[in-house]
């Protein structure tokens, strides 16, 4: 079966090379310009992987990502943008996207990035089993299948970068877990912009946690993190 892959990109002529490349890798591919039409594709064509642009017209990358993790947060999402800025990547992860690339780009590179980014789905992906489980911790419930956290005072929808983040955490009990075994399991290489990148989701969690003082986050420097719930 091919890998199909759902592509969004307004300039035209990048857009046909980019399209017509991966048809001739053997990808199925849709090419859409606008980003307000991307959504109804998905009625007739459920893609393995989505890469988008993100000055698009009506609706820009950043949320239209959004609303596909809404619907398949497993769904890996690759960025290409001539916006370089680190507020702009950082932007992109939590929008939801699991890579980034700047233009210009080689065709290649997107090939490899592609690839990788579907094996790593296939790594992570959640057994039948887990995804029917619920985890305790503390006064908080998560469930897996659905990236719910329940607190003691509302249900939080975490994104698959979060969830995937708080089973590893949590999985490890009162155990050490590195940093580089964190970014190499979510992200894929443990370069210097995801590593900033984890400090913001270590962040997050924190926050999420913050309605019982019996659960801890703490950093180890140099080493990576404890999970602590007492």
């Amino acid at each position: 079966m091919k890998t199909k892959v759902l592509y969004v990109e307004d300039e035209p002529n990048l857009g046909k090379i980019v399209n017509d490349t991966l048809r001739l890798q053997g990808f199925d591919v849709v090419w859409e310009t606008d980003g307000s039409q991307v959504m109804g594709h998905f009625s007739n064509f459920t893609p393995h992987i989505c890469v988008l642009d993100i000055m698009l017209p009506n609706t820009d990358g950043y949320e239209l990502c959004e609303r596909i993790k809404e619907q398949y947060p497993l769904m890996p999402i690759i960025f290409l943008s001539a916006k370089v800025a680190t507020e702009d990547l950082v932007k992109g992860f939590e929008a939801g996207g699991t890579d980034y690339m700047r233009k210009p780009f080689s065709i290649e590179e997107l090939i490899i990035r592609i690839k990788n980014q579907l094996l790593l789905k296939q790594l992570t992906a959640p057994d039948r089993a887990s995804q029917q489980k619920k985890i305790a911790i503390g006064l908080y419930t998560y469930f897996p299948q659905r990236f719910e956290l329940q607190t003691p005072t509302a249900n939080i929808k975490l994104s698959n970068r979060e969830g995937e983040l708080l089973k590893m955490m949590a999985g490890k009990g009162s155990q050490i877990i590195e940093r580089k075994e964190l970014l190499l399991k979510i992200w894929g290489d443990d370069s210097f912009f995801n590593s900033r990148n984890l400090d913001v989701y270590i962040k997050k969690l924190r926050n999420y946690f913050s309605e019982d003082d019996n659960i801890e986050i703490q950093t180890l420097r140099g080493k990576g993190y404890l999970f602590l719930v007492r």
